[in-house]
């Protein structure tokens, strides 16, 4: 039976696609729960949304589980951090390079599993990861970058073979160009729809979480019509 009160949890908040899907979720009536490292500039998007806003570093296991604890069992999950590092090969820091692997990948499995292991007792729920051209691409000077979404998308793939025939829909979708932003230059030059929609985006996944059961997708992959395979 469908919760008649869904929570959405939205983990790496901010503007932008977390923006849009926080306004996206409410808009269906669901309660929102945002999470980030700093919440104050949460503030109008709180207001905005009725959300209510954690502090958490999800590459901290004991925040993760801090919050999950805090909160009711959440029908749908989205994991939105992001962390990147780029240059030389040569040259790179590795502790950047770290950072990057923690908050892409490794917070991905924490919020993944502190998500799981209240989900699956309650039979039902949603687990969705936001990946990038990096995630099927690595670009030169990029390596830290492909590496996180690299292994964000194999632990996506893992979950879903695991947690699907357990009525958990898990879910990664590929953001394969740049997110457009209100008085973006970039954007402006790139002429129409040169970049993606964050609230198109957001669209996309309310989609995929409506999806019945019978018709799961896994990857979703959105680019600009403009943009190169």
């Amino acid at each position: 039976m469908a919760n008649p009160n869904p929570l959405a949890l939205i983990v790496g908040a901010g503007s932008g696609l977390s923006a849009s899907l926080a306004r996206k979720c409410a808009a269906a009536g669901m309660r929102v729960v945002l999470a980030a490292r700093q919440v104050g500039k949460l503030d109008a998007l709180v207001a905005e949304t009725r959300a209510r806003a954690f502090p958490c570093d999800a590459s901290n296991p004991l925040q993760v589980e801090t919050l999950l604890g805090e909160i009711d069992t959440p029908d749908l999950v989205v994991y939105n951090p992001s962390y990147r590092v780029r240059g030389p090969f040569l040259s790179l820091d590795p502790a950047e390079v770290n950072k990057t692997l923690m908050v892409t990948a490794y917070g991905g499995l924490l919020v993944a599993q502190a998500a799981l292991k209240r989900m699956v007792p309650r039979g039902h729920g949603a687990l969705f990861f936001t990946g990038a051209s990096a995630s099927v691409k690595g670009y030169a000077e990029s390596a830290p970058f492909a590496m996180g979404k690299f292994a964000l998308r194999g632990l996506a793939q893992s979950l879903a073979r695991e947690f699907g025939p357990k009525n958990i829909h898990v879910a990664h979708f590929i953001i394969d160009g740049g997110i457009g932003k209100a008085n973006d230059a970039r954007a402006a030059a790139r002429g129409a729809d040169g970049m993606l929609d964050p609230d198109a985006i957001a669209q996309t996944y309310m989609d995929t979480y409506r999806q019945h059961r019978s018709a799961w997708a896994f990857e979703v992959d959105l680019r600009p019509w403009v943009e190169k395979f």
